[in-house]
């Protein structure tokens, strides 16, 4: 496998902080968290490229809350800033492991998911069955 180096460099620049700033806000630009660090958006991506360069940057708590619908469920999510870190890192390693993935991985890939994998199985699930028709030997 081939081997990649100064990767760090990449996750900590600017350019890739704001793309991943992006990523972080997409469906989410009115929530009141995601306007406060827009609202100083130069200075907070600066700040963390600072703190991700001296390698001080610690992610905050999760915030836990509990939705029902229609079962209870526990949930925890990050601090929006540590999701904008979360997305430079995935910036920066998925054109390398995305190359190596097998065709049939579907979890957090783009054009993939939970949809695009029911779809493959009932593909597959035709081909062993006949396509559905009743065979006589």
């Amino acid at each position: 496998m081939k081997t990649y180096k100064n990767l760090y460099p990449k996750l900590c620049s600017y350019t890739n902080l704001q793309k991943a700033f992006q990523k972080s806000k997409k469906g989410k630009s009115f929530m009141p968290y995601v306007l406060e660090f827009e609202n100083n958006l130069t200075n907070n991506l600066l700040q963390l490229k600072k703190e991700l360069e001296n390698f001080i940057y610690r992610p905050l708590p999760l915030t836990k809350f509990i939705i029902r619908d229609p079962k209870t469920r526990v949930i925890r999510k990050s601090n929006f800033r540590d999701r904008i870190v979360h997305h430079a890192i995935v910036n920066v390693l998925d054109p390398i492991y995305e190359k190596v993935f097998i065709f049939d991985s579907y979890a957090n890939r783009v054009n993939k998911g939970t949809i695009a994998a029911l779809k493959r199985f009932d593909k597959f699930k035709k081909q062993v069955s006949g396509g559905g028709t009743s065979k006589k030997s």
